[in-house]
């Protein structure tokens, strides 16, 4: 098949990289210049594996301005809140037959596609796959080959010969998906998991294992899921895993499979980037809200990153005042 993956940092990479090494035609699409300019001198991404086996693979890269092909299928891995302004920038080339596909951290994103791509063309999902932008071209994958695994849902609940082509090869991919007809269901399941992970180890600057080693952790986390549940329960959604199921994935997920990876929220705060706290328990905060439910500890941890930002943006601002001051008595 042929892709175009909207976005090259980690996930973007990790996907488009191993989809390509199963023998589809990959071309990255990136608008971060460091990015761009490093994959270009370099000829490639240097790819590790639990920092091991620093090798430079080689990639098609083109911007949104400079692209002009005609993929079978888009694959989305964006910020939640560069989003809007990435799909307006590659407006031009997208044309009804094609797919868009993402398996995208927390909720909203659906919503934006749907401005560009029919309902039957788009394809979602979530993925339990750890990786790390080390920096510009340079990326990390966690675990061994094989690791991980993933849901993937048509928005109409309906999957077309599209779909199992993907799945196909995604399968080949070695990413382990598996076919769901539940789309909100399957999306809501991963951002409530998010929700506790996430920011729990976001703010207290933790790895997966001691979260999961951690038995007040824990019990917060129960505290974080059962107000989710609650939650998708007055709004008629159907999860793909009860309470139990959620925390054994949890425990699974942090003890044995990751436990040594910080996620993607703490990787963005510890670079002073912002974070999608909003789209992950700011989302589950409002939905509540929206069925009358005050979900007290979403509300609670939501602000507690956005203060934990605005901190970190006031010692970073500090940070550069005074060295502009020492460079100035230089």
């Amino acid at each position: 098949m042929k892709f175009a993956m909207i976005g090259a940092g980690a996930m973007g990479l990790r996907y488009g990289i191993l989809l390509q090494e199963a023998g589809n035609d990959v071309t990255f699409i990136d608008t971060w210049q460091p990015n761009i300019d490093k994959i270009r001198e370099q000829g490639g991404v240097y790819v590790s594996r639990d920092h091991k086996d620093r090798h430079l693979t080689p990639i098609k890269l083109e911007t949104p301005e400079t692209y002009d092909d005609d993929p079978d299928m888009y694959i989305f891995f964006v910020k939640q809140m560069q989003l809007e302004d990435f799909l307006k920038r590659c407006a031009h080339f997208f044309k009804p037959n094609q797919y868009a596909f993402t398996c995208m951290n927390g909720m909203g994103h659906i919503e934006k596609l749907q401005k560009y791509f029919a309902d039957d063309k788009i394809i979602a999902g979530t993925a339990l796959i750890a990786t790390v932008l080390n920096g510009p071209g340079d990326v990390d994958f966690i675990g061994e080959r094989g690791a991980g695994m993933m849901n993937m849902a048509n928005y109409t609940e309906k999957p077309d010969e599209m779909t199992h082509r993907l799945f196909d090869e995604l399968d080949k991919a070695q990413m382990h998906p598996s076919l769901k007809t539940n789309f909100k269901g399957t999306l809501m399941t991963k951002v409530i998991f998010n929700s506790v992970i996430n920011t729990i180890c976001t703010l207290f600057g933790i790895t997966m294992g001691e979260f999961g080693n951690s038995d007040r952790a824990y019990d917060l986390g129960r505290q974080l899921i059962d107000e989710a549940y609650d939650i998708c329960a007055r709004a008629g959604i159907t999860l793909v895993s009860d309470r139990d199921e959620e925390m054994a994935a949890l425990d699974h997920n942090t003890r044995i499979d990751m436990p040594l990876h910080y996620p993607s929220m703490y990787q963005d705060m510890s670079h002073d980037r912002p974070t999608e706290v909003d789209y992950i328990n700011g989302y589950i905060a409002e939905l509540g809200r929206k069925y009358h439910y005050e979900a007290k500890t979403h509300i609670f941890l939501t602000n507690l990153v956005h203060l934990s930002e605005y901190h970190r943006a006031n010692e970073k601002k500090a940070r550069e005042e005074a060295a502009e001051k020492t460079e100035a008595v230089l």
